[in-house]
């Protein structure tokens, strides 16, 4: 695990954007791990800045996204096909069929985890995953004591994930309490998994997931077993680090990072 901190979120999202697009433009038939949520969307908003410039071509990319909830159609404003529309597939020049999310009308849970496997497989796999963190340490929706060897199921959510993911609905108890998710083992799959952590409120947990134990109770922390990851932090979010004179030295000093420093 690589451990980049920069010194405001601005600066974590701008390098964040930057690694994918980079990949893009290494391999413009690359197949993209994608997120959801607040911290993501500035990553959205860079990306498609980036390619309003005409620096990068999203043409030829497919995507897989890491989860969606159950019940939901594609075009609630609340889904994560209707949030990845909103942000980035619609501002860029995609192939929307090539964009995947799990299906949140899916009658059969397990064989809706199954077809979203097979066709990352299919795909040759992803080639980056990009990731957020909840507050208490989940990635995708692997919430506490999720298996290191899950795949993609769906997952009951936390009463604080559901609290916290409730005030974007109207009314707050319309939310449904279950999703797909990607599973750790599908994550740990990736060639390349890119974690950004922004805010204070992360701060206590991105410790957790970096420096502590690995616990299937914070199943970001599975990461550090991943050979090709980095967590890419804001100020605020790498308060509680330990270790910080360490990565600054390595992110001063390491040729790979020259071009981004």
């Amino acid at each position: 695990m690589e451990v980049i901190v920069r010194p405001t979120t601005a600066e974590a999202v701008k390098l964040t954007a930057q690694l994918i697009a980079d990949l893009v433009k290494a391999k413009p038939n690359c197949n993209l791990g994608l997120a959801t949520g607040a911290t993501m969307e500035a990553v959205y908003a860079d990306l498609v800045k980036m390619y309003q410039a005409g620096e990068v071509d999203f043409s030829k990319v497919t995507s897989f996204n890491l989860d969606e909830y159950i019940g939901l159609a594609p075009d609630d404003p609340n889904s994560y096909r209707y949030y990845m529309n909103y942000h980035l597939f619609n501002h860029i020049n995609i192939d929307k069929s090539k964009t995947n999310l799990p299906d949140g009308l899916a009658k059969d849970y397990d064989a809706e985890g199954e077809r979203y496997e097979k066709a990352i497989k299919a795909a040759g796999g992803v080639d980056l995953q990009l990731l957020g963190i909840g507050r208490d340490g989940h990635i995708g929706f692997n919430e506490p004591l999720s298996s290191f060897a899950s795949r993609t199921r769906d997952k009951a959510l936390t009463p604080e994930t559901w609290k916290q993911n409730s005030i974007y609905f109207n009314p707050p108890e319309s939310m449904p309490m279950s999703a797909f998710t990607m599973g750790v083992g599908t994550i740990l799959d990736a060639k390349q998994a890119l974690l950004l952590i922004t805010g204070k409120s992360k701060a206590a947990i991105a410790a957790k997931a970096i420096e502590g134990p690995v616990s299937s109770m914070v199943t970001a922390s599975a990461l550090q077993l991943h050979q090709h990851a980095v967590v890419i932090l804001d100020e605020e979010a790498a308060a509680n680090l330990t270790m910080r004179e360490y990565y600054d030295w390595v992110f001063a000093h390491d040729r790979k990072w020259a071009n981004y420093r």
